[in-house]
């Protein structure tokens, strides 16, 4: 062998012992294995993580408490990156990254998805639930699980659901406590159908923007109103930019936890395990924290000068009445099987 084949082979050898590695999604690193003959390197799994609201809202705290359980559970193997505040783009984009596999995971509110899954408009119907535990046992029990079940042909692993709150009506025109108080009110919706077709029922004209345009558009008068649960009222200051607040509470909204599926595919059953766990371990907590929360906020947005009125609960099963045939009429596209499951667990918890 000649002086130039050993120089090579001097050259090429230590290259091909340096090894970059990648897992079934994220960014994945290896950690030294020590002696060489020793154990063999330790694989650390970054995930990116992002949600629309800020770091302080109850979803933020849930996101934490989530990425924490995520590097103990799995021995800091698995490190959750967070971002806040559609640092990553809204509901929708994010939902979109993960079916790509650009981004590991996200806890979107259900009414997005509706263009995903349309069955999970169920989640958008008004005056379903009276309470939190009426509205836990469907999202935890067979009819979640129904539709939790029908995303992975999305691109979507669905882990379980979290809490965004019970919706209520903000605007900067008037109170509104009966029906005929929606009238020409300009208001922001979600870009859910039955939420459109049901505001337009009331007489209001609903106009479907993502989240992250709302305060702006509220501040410019594009739009009359908006409707959120209480802590995301606050926490995005709407009452810099509205002068009432209306508790209607006309519609429940969960949060539903996603993992792509391509990344979800490459990782082993313990760690799939871990993210499971976490993520239903780490919502518990977010809904105690979001229902303490809710109850703070009114107090605390009474105290920053907004006009709260509450709605009488005849006006509110008139309201019920009005936009009950646009109920009707979305219940045979969604499945009225499944639309009757879900109002059969609200009456068992009511003991109906």
């Amino acid at each position: 062998m000649n002086w130039f084949k050993k120089a090579m082979i001097g050259i090429t050898l230590p290259s091909l012992l340096v090894v970059s590695a990648c897992g079934g999604g994220g960014s994945a690193t290896q950690e030294a294995g020590g002696q060489a003959g020793g154990a063999p390197a330790k694989q650390t799994r970054t995930l990116k993580a992002g949600i629309g609201l800020n770091e302080d809202h109850p979803q933020g705290q849930g996101l934490k408490k989530f990425a924490e359980l995520v590097e103990q559970k799995s021995g800091g193997s698995m490190k959750v990156q967070t971002y806040f505040a559609a640092q990553l783009g809204d509901d929708l984009k994010m939902t979109n990254a993960l079916k790509s596999g650009t981004q590991e995971i996200t806890i979107p509110s259900t009414s997005p998805l509706t263009s995903m899954v349309k069955e999970f408009g169920v989640f958008d119907y008004p005056f379903v639930f009276n309470n939190e535990q009426e509205a836990d046992a469907v999202l935890d029990g067979p009819v979640g699980k129904k539709l939790l079940d029908m995303l992975p042909q999305q691109g979507l692993i669905g882990l379980t659901y979290w809490e965004n709150g019970f919706r209520n009506l903000t605007n900067s025109k008037r109170p509104v406590a009966a029906p005929e108080d929606f009238q020409g009110l300009k208001i922001r919706t979600l870009q859910s159908k039955v939420h459109i077709e049901a505001f337009s029922a009331l007489g209001a004209n609903p106009t479907p923007m993502p989240f992250s345009e709302v305060f702006s558009a509220l501040e410019g008068k594009t739009v009359d109103g908006q409707e959120n649960p209480l802590p995301t009222i606050e926490s995005n200051k709407f009452y810099e930019v509205q002068k009432y607040l209306s508790l209607t509470n006309h519609v429940y909204t969960p949060f539903v936890f996603l993992v792509s599926k391509k990344f979800w595919d490459g990782l082993t059953p313990d760690e799939q395990k871990i993210l499971q766990e976490a993520s239903i371990e780490a919502g518990k907590f977010q809904r105690e924290k979001n229902r303490e929360q809710n109850k703070q906020s009114l107090e605390n947005l009474k105290s920053k000068g907004i006009e709260v009125n509450e709605v009488k609960p005849e006006d509110r099963e008139k309201m019920q009445e009005i936009v009950k045939p646009v109920l009707d009429k979305f219940s045979k596209d969604l499945g009225e099987a499944l639309v009757k499951e879900m109002y059969d667990e609200v009456n068992k918890v009511r003991g109906k």
